[in-house]
């Protein structure tokens, strides 16, 4: 009799405890992987986005540094060491490497697209005229849009409106 009673009260785990516990993990570990799938296929995404806003940051000063109305009267240069004024940089729209303009880019910013517009009408900022100047850079769904002014004074003055 006190064999039996010990057979009735012995623990441990049955075969079907045992498979039902193997498909619980099992679900659960799938579903981590795919947490972590998602992740790290988006973890470049920083990446793009920082070359971007460099390359955005970069693009916009060197068209703001120009002058706000050409220097020597012409008008519509198409390289970056004749462009002279902020107007020159207006309709640029080319992915690296293969634009005429953006050539000699590090490597690392091949597929990223840059596009600038400078409307030809001023802005007022109070008294003082600008020029607006959007600079847009992308790579696949990443896209920087970056507006600064470059406005009218000192030697400026003198040129035409």
């Amino acid at each position: 009799m006190c064999t039996s009673r010990a057979r009735s009260w012995q623990s441990g785990f049955s075969l079907v405890e045992l498979i039902l516990f193997i498909v619980v993990v099992s679900v659960g570990i799938v579903g981590i992987l795919k947490v972590m799938d998602v992740s790290v296929k988006s973890s470049a995404d920083p990446m793009v986005r920082k070359q971007a806003m460099a390359l955005a940051e970069s693009v916009l000063e060197e068209v703001l540094i120009k002058a706000y109305c050409d220097p020597d009267g012409v008008s519509g240069e198409t390289t970056r060491d004749a462009m002279d004024d902020v107007r020159d940089f207006d309709g640029i729209n080319e992915t690296i490497p293969a634009g005429p303009r953006f050539l000699g880019m590090p490597a690392s910013l091949t597929g990223y697209t840059i596009e600038v517009k400078v409307p030809e009408a001023f802005v007022l900022l109070g008294t003082v005229q600008a020029k607006q100047v959007t600079v847009t850079v992308t790579r696949g769904t990443e896209s920087i849009t970056l507006v600064g002014y470059r406005t009218r004074y000192g030697t400026d003055r003198a040129c035409p409106a």
